[in-house]
């Protein structure tokens, strides 16, 4: 799989570290952005730019030169798109019907929210991807799942954490917090851009994956030890109330990827280097 060319749809906070990583694994990398100025930021870093934005600024042409690649890496988050006069299922599907046939393979980026608070631990079959689904991503995930001629994998991720995103913020000098026993179901930067590069280089295409690190500590002990981490008020919670919870089961995708996690504690990494 190597020596192919990747498209990095969102070069973000996620997007924008994966492709540089990348980028050093000896691929041809294009990535997308949304703002002029980060288009030399990308150039710098190797990353061949594109300046797409949904849906009247973009020219098909420059859409169809992006997606001429092996593998498209899907790493829009609904909630950016929330705003525009496009919606984000719309975004997919105009990206899906340009793809070119040369675009063999897609990695779609999901979320773990896809899954209802079911008070135990969830697998990847407790939430099907279906056309009809309520729930946007699995729509989504279902349109790229029978996209005719590409195999594409999909990716639910827990709650980001990591680099610029530290969860001390989160919920820091919040009151009445509710669930102090509910397990967080989190995983840092560099996992998820492990994980993403060994799916590609593992070739490992028509999987949906759980992705969060193994351990759950109480959302009480770790949202505290957070806001410590950074000096600053702690969240204060309310008495537990009626559980509502799920723990995410990522044994699917360490399996098969035979993939160790970086940061498998949440608690452990606050006071690790990975801050």
């Amino acid at each position: 799989m190597r020596n192919k060319t990747i498209s990095v749809l969102g070069c973000g906070l996620l997007g924008l570290p994966l492709a540089q990583e990348l980028v050093q694994a000896d691929f041809q990398v294009k990535g997308s952005t949304t703002t002029p100025e980060k288009v030399p930021l990308l150039q710098a870093k190797g990353i061949e730019p594109f300046l797409l934005s949904f849906p009247e600024k973009t020219s098909n042409t420059t859409l169809a030169e992006f997606l001429n690649a092996d593998v498209l890496i899907f790493n829009l988050p609904p909630s950016r798109s929330a705003s525009s006069t496009i919606s984000y299922e719309q975004i997919l599907q105009t990206v899906l019907e340009a793809s070119p046939a040369t675009l063999q393979y897609l990695l779609f980026v999901s979320s773990t929210s896809v899954y209802p608070d079911l008070n135990r631990e969830v697998k990847e079959e407790d939430a099907h991807a279906v056309a009809e689904s309520p729930i946007l991503l699995l729509r989504c995930e279902h349109l790229v799942q029978h996209k005719p001629g590409l195999s594409a994998t999909v990716v639910r991720f827990g709650g980001l954490m990591g680099d610029n995103r530290h969860p001390g913020r989160f919920l820091a000098g919040k009151t009445n917090v509710p669930q102090p026993k509910g397990p967080v179901n989190m995983i840092h930067l560099s996992d998820c851009i492990g994980l993403l590069k060994e799916i590609i280089l593992q070739e490992k295409w028509g999987f949906t994956f759980n992705a969060c690190a193994p351990e759950h500590p109480t959302r009480k002990e770790f949202y505290t030890t957070a806001a410590q981490q950074m000096i600053l008020t702690p969240p204060a919670f309310a008495p537990q109330g009626e559980a509502k919870f799920k723990i995410i089961n990522s044994d699917l995708i360490q399996q098969e990827l035979k993939y160790t996690f970086f940061y498998p504690d949440p608690l452990e990494c606050l006071t690790s280097s990975g801050f």
